[in-house]
Parts: structure tokens; C-alpha cells; sequence
């Protein structure tokens, strides 16, 4: 069903006259209290109503924490354009790639215990991988479907050897050219069909596809292949389904309840709706679910939470590893996460931007043209979620919306970034 930006502008506008619900049980303290400015934080409420009233999206969940403590925690506009339903602070949203740094951290887990380590090739947990090929275009075919994309027919091409084996490290860093171009994609894409079937073990024969580069030579974006290949080894490595080994060393440790993959009845009750923007106004997006199912739990993007819990997982990696006094990872394995393995001058790589072990990392504020600190570091998802974390400052920012629109991200950061009044947190 079409919405018209007008439409949506007279019932955001009424609800946010009436009052929000903000429903959560996360404790915010004052935010003078750890060094920011309540009047500058107020500006992040003035940036979401703007957007709404815009047509951009139907409201937005945000959060902001700093010295492992949420200082702003605000619920604006609505979860449902035709109930016209008021977003909630507790609202689940599917947060897609920013899932990524959840098993970039359960396999940082497993390389403190050295079951893994950062050199390892794929190959000694998943055997297909083993003897991996390249491809190579032939003729004048042209390149195409950028991010690793499907349109289009499939691109000539042959193999030749490559260099040398993927590692766990070219896959945390979106260097192992696995499924991440048209190449890859016209083998693997078969493969890709049956993830809601098989699970994570859809990857285990993906070695037979070609890679689109020799490892290691540019950065390019495995939105999906690369990460669930790494989830399939945390399940190969410590025996259990990589939901479990989540629930086990993250998410229950850390007092997060609402990370699913796969919602509860009463979970579902409060997750979004997810939209596209189209000419004629916000419609909603065909099989947002695509990316998780009640048997398939992708580490790559399938993960759904609110604001609050995953403003938990953010607070563990600002504090070093540790919030509440329940450690996850030593602050070495945080610091490493943050490095920028990956320079800003590797192909594929934007100016002042480098990439770590699954986040992207600042190197450069001026070249990037951010208020971020420099080694803050973080992700986005597709549905327009965002969040980072800045060691320095020991400051985390969430953004929750559920329709993507990439200027709001600096805007978001912007706005969080001005808040903070204090160089050190208040004690």
C-alpha cells in the first residue's frame, strides 16, 4: 500500500503532540553525570523529528552510553504506519549487518582461548576451502553488481590459483574476495538457496566457488558469505549451534533478552515494520526476514534486539571487554577489533576510514569529515541501523530505524558527538 509524505506528517505529528510510549527496563542516568550536556542531547530528538516529519522513516529508536552507563534512551514516532502504533524504547528491530561485530566478537572468544587463530586458513575448519581458485574475466565483460550483487546475467570468466589460502583474518576484514562480486555470486548464489533448510551449513561446500580477487589484494564487501562462513566455524569449533554459543558467552552474561534471530510470538509483538522509500512515499519491504529464520541464524545480518541490549553489547567493547563486571574479552582483544588492520589506501576503502576485525575504523577525521574520535569504531545494517563505539571517550552510540537513509548516519553522530561536555566522564 502507497503512503504519501503527507500522510505520514499529520499522524507522526499526532502522536508525537500525545506523548510516546518508551516501555524499557534499562536504567538512564543523568547525563551530566558522566560528562554530557542533557540541553545538547536534545538535539538527537530534533534530528529524528525532522526525518519523520520528512517521510524519511516512521520513527527511530536512540541511545546513547557512556562509562557503561545509557545517558539517553528516546522513543519517537511510530512502529506501524496503519496501526499508526507509537515506537517504544523496547521496540526490536532487525538490525542486519550489525550483527557482524557479535560474531566478529565470538570469534575473537575463541581466539583468546586458541582454538582459532587470526592466520588460520579456512580450510582447517571447513575442507573445501582447500585448493580455492580466482576468477578472472574474460573478454570485454564488463564489471558489475557492486557490494557483491545479483543482478544481471552471470559475468565469462575462468579461474586460475590463488596466491594463497583464505584466513579467518581476510574474512573478518572483507579481504578474502569470498562471494563479494558477480564471479563468486553466479557459483555460490545455488548454494545461498538453501540457508533456510540446512542452516549454517549452506557455507561448508562454498570453497568450490571462485573468489573475486586474490586474498588480501582489496577490500570489497562479503555481505553475506564471509561472516556466515565465520559463524560456521565458531559452530565447528565449539560444537555448539552459533545461536547457543551467542546465548552462552554473550548475550546471557551480558543481560541480553531480547537478541533473536528468530522472535517469539510476544517478541513479535514488538518489531518493527521495515520500509522501503519509493517515489510515492514509505512501503513496506518485501520478506524482511530473509536474513534469519526459525533455522537459520546468520551472523552476517540475521540478528534482531532493541536499543538497550545491543547499547549493552556496544558499552562491553567502550569499557574494554567488560560491563558490570562480567568480562566477555581482555581489553588487548577490544584494542585489536579497533585496529585498522585494513588502510584507508587499500582499494574499495573510503578516505579516512580503515576496517578492523569486522568494524570499520577511523583513521582520519578530517579525510572522513567526521566529529568521530579517531579509533572510534563500528557498523551500519541495511535497514538503516548504526551504532559506534569510541574508546577514548568510552561513548557508544545506537541508532534504531528500520528504513535506510544513509545522511542520517553522520547527522546521528554529529548530534551525539556535541553532547559531550566533559573530557573525561564524571565519576
Amino acid at each position: 500500500m502507497n503512503t504519501s509524505k503527507s500522510w505520514i506528517l499529520r499522524y507522526a505529528a499526532a502522536v508525537l503532540l500525545s506523548g510516546l510510549a518508551a516501555v524499557s527496563t534499562a536504567q538512564v542516568v543523568q547525563p551530566e553525570s558522566v560528562g554530557l550536556s542533557s540541553e545538547r542531547l536534545q538535539r538527537i530528538n530534533e534530528l529524528v523529528d525532522r526525518y519523520v516529519e520528512q517521510g524519511d522513516i516512521t520513527g527511530a529508536v536512540t541511545l546513547v552510553g557512556r562509562n557503561g552507563q545509557i545517558a539517553h534512551l528516546q522513543a519517537q514516532g511510530v512502529m506501524d504506519i496503519e496501526s499508526r502504533t507509537p515506537m517504544r524504547s523496547d521496540t526490536i528491530f532487525r538490525i542486519a549487518s550489525m550483527s557482524k561485530p557479535v560474531a566478529g566478537v565470538a570469534i575473537m572468544i575463541l581466539v583468546e582461548e586458541g582454538k582459532v587463530r587470526l592466520r588460520d586458513p579456512v580450510s582447517r575448519f571447513l575442507p573445501s576451502f582447500e585448493g580455492t581458485e580466482v576468477g578472472k574475466r574474460s573478454g570485454d565483460a564488463r564489471p558489475g553488481g557492486g557490494y557483491g550483487g545479483f543482478g544481471g546475467p552471470p559475468p565469462e570468466f575462468y579461474t586460475v590459483p590463488a596466491d594463497r589460502e583464505v584466513t579467518v583474518r581476510d574474512l573478518l576484514t572483507h579481504t578474502s574476495g569470498v562471494l563479494s562480486g558477480p564471479m563468486g555470486n553466479s557459483v555460490g548464489r545455488d548454494m545461498m538457496t538453501t540457508r533456510h533448510d540446512v542452516g549454517l551449513a549452506w557455507v561448508d561446500e562454498l570453497g568450490a566457488a571462485p573468489l573475486e580477487f586474490q586474498p588480501g589484494a582489496r577490500w570489497a564487501y562479503s555481505a553475506l558469505a564471509g561472516f556466515d562462513v565465520l559463524s560456521r566455524i565458531v559452530e565447528v569449533v565449539s560444537g555448539q549451534r552459533f545461536e547457543e554459543f551467542l546465548q552462552a558467552r554473550i548475550f546471557g552474561p551480558l543481560g541480553i533478552e531480547d537478541a533473536t534471530f528468530w522472535p517469539s510470538p510476544a517478541q513479535r509483538e514488538r518489531l518493527v515494520n521495515s520500509y522501503s522509500r519509493t517515489d510515492d512515499g514509505l512501503e513496506p519491504r518485501e520478506n524482511p526476514d530473509s536474513m534469519s529464520g526459525p533455522n537459520y541464524s546468520s551472523g552476517a545480518g540475521g540478528l534482531m534486539t532493541t536499543a538497550s541490549d545491543y547499547g549493552r553489547f556496544a558499552m562491553m567493547l567502550a569499557n574494554g571487554g567488560e560491563l558490570d563486571g562480567v568480562r566477555i574479552l581482555s581489553p588487548r582483544s577490544v584494542q585489536l577489533m579497533g585496529s585498522a588492520y585494513i588502510p584507508d589506501s587499500l582499494p574499495g576503502r573510503p578516505a579516512g576510514e580503515g576496517y578492523g576485525l569486522s568494524v570499520r575504523v577511523v583513521t582520519d577525521p578530517v579525510a572522513r569529515d567526521t566529529y568521530l574520535t579517531k579509533g572510534s569504531f563500528g557498523w551500519s545494517g541495511a535497514y538503516g541501523t548504526h551504532f559506534w563505539v569510541d574508546p577514548t571517550e568510552n561513548l557508544v552510540g545506537v541508532l534504531m530505524i528500520q528504513t535506510p537513509v544513509r545522511g542520517m548516519r553522520p547527522e546521528f553522530e554529529d548530534a551525539v558527538m556535541q553532547s559531550v561536555v566533559a573530557q573525561e566522564p564524571a565519576r
